[in-house]
């Protein structure tokens, strides 16, 4: 699914919602979530799963046009847990 379409299943699912509406409810979902990995924090929505950061270390990588060895920094990533629920869901579909 990709966002477009995430947008049309909740304006069909609330007709009463304008189209900018429901543009700004999924924006301000998306932002907060962001912000609040950003801070260093955790978000968990109950039935759905977790969201939280990982730390990456610093590693040698290499240029894959040349073949150089690059010095790649250690980093914070994203990491997504799913809930029981999910993996029940996914697991019975």
């Amino acid at each position: 699914m990709i966002r477009s379409e995430l947008l049309q299943a909740i304006a069909k699912e609330n007709p009463d919602l304008r189209a900018e509406e429901v543009e700004q409810v999924v924006d301000i979902f998306f932002d907060e979530i962001g912000k609040r990995l950003a801070e260093g924090g955790r978000v968990e929505l109950r039935g759905f799963g977790a969201f939280s950061t990982r730390d990456r270390g610093a590693r040698k990588g290499r240029n894959p046009r040349t073949g150089e060895a690059v010095d790649v920094p250690a980093k914070k990533v994203p990491y997504f847990k799913p809930g029981k629920e999910m993996r029940r869901t996914l697991n019975d579909a």
